[in-house]
């Protein structure tokens, strides 16, 4: 990985420091003996280098130099500015000139991308925590998607059935008060016609003598309730049922449970709502 980023910044920088000391030999070469252009091509090449070569020991340290980093900037700014220069004056291709002319600036640029690479690169046992952490949030979400999806589906299936069973129970209830309605028309052409009632005087005693009965129809409306028939044995008081479940209880030894003394009470043929008989086992026991 480390190679990816590496290589471009060496390769830019290569073809920068060729091409500037080649622009300065050709620029200078023709106003100046080629010694000194080549001395002045290499001075921008090699002070170029060595802060490169400084930045990178910094950057091996993780330690950075502000100061290093604005002198190394600067031979890319004055490499620059050498090709653009040469682009400018001279006679011939000097869009080609000018269109190389970044190259400096962008070796400098990859080698920026390398440091900022360098200084968040992690080692394989991190990369490996964060993958297996990033796929137990996808785990964890997939989960729980396919959940309300599952949740979302059993609600609509069962608001989809208690729709249909409202709507059978709707339609039973409208054919039965149908049924009604046309049994009750029914009976009630039957009380007011002349002949049922002749028919129906016939077959019903008198009750008085000389009095003939009217026959009634049922009554369609609320009923009276029916009270509750008297129980077989009298309602224990509370010191009764007291004194029976203490005798049950204690009758064996060990003390019977509560269900076992419930069902010999009701197998006697007492008689106590639940509620008191357990308030009577509390008490007692």
């Amino acid at each position: 990985m480390k190679a990816k980023t590496v290589l471009p910044a060496v390769a830019m920088t290569a073809v920068s420091m060729v091409l500037t000391l080649a622009v300065v030999m050709m620029w200078l070469g023709a106003a100046v003996p080629w010694p000194v252009a080549l001395v002045v091509g290499l001075g921008i090449d090699g002070g170029w280098l060595a802060t490169l070569a400084y930045e990178r020991r910094l950057a091996a340290q993780g330690d950075h130099n502000r100061a290093v980093t604005a002198v190394g900037w600067s031979f890319g700014i004055l490499a620059a500015g050498v090709l653009v220069a040469h682009a400018l004056t001279a006679e011939h291709s000097a869009g080609a000139w000018l269109a190389v002319a970044w190259l400096p600036i962008a070796a400098k640029a990859l080698w920026l991308v390398h440091s900022l690479w360098e200084r968040t690169a992690l080692t394989p046992v991190a990369l490996d925590a964060i993958r297996g952490i990033q796929q137990e949030a996808r785990d964890e979400a997939a989960v729980a998607r396919a959940r309300l999806r599952a949740e979302a589906a059993t609600e609509e299936t069962r608001l989809t059935a208690v729709t249909a069973a409202g709507a059978r129970v709707a339609r039973v209830q409208a054919k039965t008060a149908q049924t009604l309605a046309g049994a009750w028309s029914t009976l009630e052409t039957a009380r007011k016609g002349e002949e049922t009632g002749r028919a129906l005087t016939s077959v019903t005693s008198t009750v008085t003598p000389g009095v003939i009965p009217r026959w009634e129809l049922p009554v369609w409306g609320p009923a009276e309730p029916v009270p509750a028939l008297e129980t077989a044995a009298p309602a224990l008081t509370d010191e009764a049922l007291d004194a029976l479940v203490d005798e049950i209880r204690t009758s064996e030894v060990p003390a019977l449970s509560y269900r076992e003394m419930a069902a010999r009470f009701r197998a006697a043929g007492h008689s106590a709502s639940e509620v008191r008989l357990r308030a009577a086992w509390k008490r007692v026991a």
